[in-house]
């Protein structure tokens, strides 16, 4: 047995956030899973949503072998007792020291709907010269277009007013400034005339589970870790 053998590489370990159904969630596992995996040597490591109904923690519990998840819900966060105050920043404190404990290789926001802080930020990369982990954002959108909430609904508008001639979606590295970062991939996505919003997300959706397998794929690349 030769010494690769017996010391077989480290997963990567992928922790994902998220909010709602996790579509986008499933095609990252499927992508570790799938003969040969999308994402060689990686894992689902850790899923957290902030949001207890969130789908995508269902899909955690019936992936082979589960997932392990946790919620960190911001509006029970504040009501909860406590003998220091409880904000907006002290929450993102706790969500920081929370997907620090996972120890992650690559942090993937999938829908996670809520504005990450600077605060979040700064403990996460504490010294300039300390280890950068990887923050990835998928957004329906070109970028500098549509940043933020609604961004589907807002580029049908804008298309029925013949302000923009269609839309698309991009993964980008995670900064303060919302939808702001770099982006890492980028693909167009055609709107046809009379189209319905369903029918736009729907075909957007598809781009989504594409570009966000790849997207972590480019990112691991660059770090020498597939």
């Amino acid at each position: 047995m030769s010494s690769s053998d017996s010391n077989p590489p480290k997963l990567n370990r992928i922790v994902v956030l998220i909010s709602g159904g996790g579509s986008n969630l499933q095609a990252l596992i499927d992508s570790t899973l799938s003969t040969p995996p999308a994402l060689p040597n990686s894992h689902i490591a850790h899923v957290i949503s902030n949001r207890s109904k969130a789908y995508g923690l269902t899909r955690c519990s019936l992936s082979s072998p589960p997932i392990p998840t946790s919620i960190l819900n911001l509006k029970t966060y504040l009501s909860q007792p406590s003998s220091t105050p409880r904000t907006r920043e002290t929450y993102d404190i706790e969500l920081a020291s929370l997907v620090l404990s996972t120890s992650p290789d690559l942090i993937i926001l999938a829908g996670f709907m809520h504005i990450l802080s600077p605060t979040f930020l700064a403990l996460l990369h504490p010294q300039p010269d300390s280890p950068k982990i990887p923050i990835i954002n998928l957004h329906p959108a070109l970028p500098g277009a549509f940043d933020g909430a609604n961004a589907i609904p807002r580029a049908l508008d804008a298309f029925e007013k013949g302000e923009v001639k269609g839309t698309g979606v991009m993964v980008h590295r995670v900064v303060e400034e919302v939808d702001g970062g770099e982006p890492i991939l980028v693909r167009e996505v055609e709107i046809v005339k009379g189209e319905k919003l369903e029918t736009l997300e729907e075909r957007i959706h598809k781009v989504e589970h594409e570009i966000i397998v790849e997207g972590a794929r480019r990112v691991l690349k660059e770090m020498g870790r597939i």
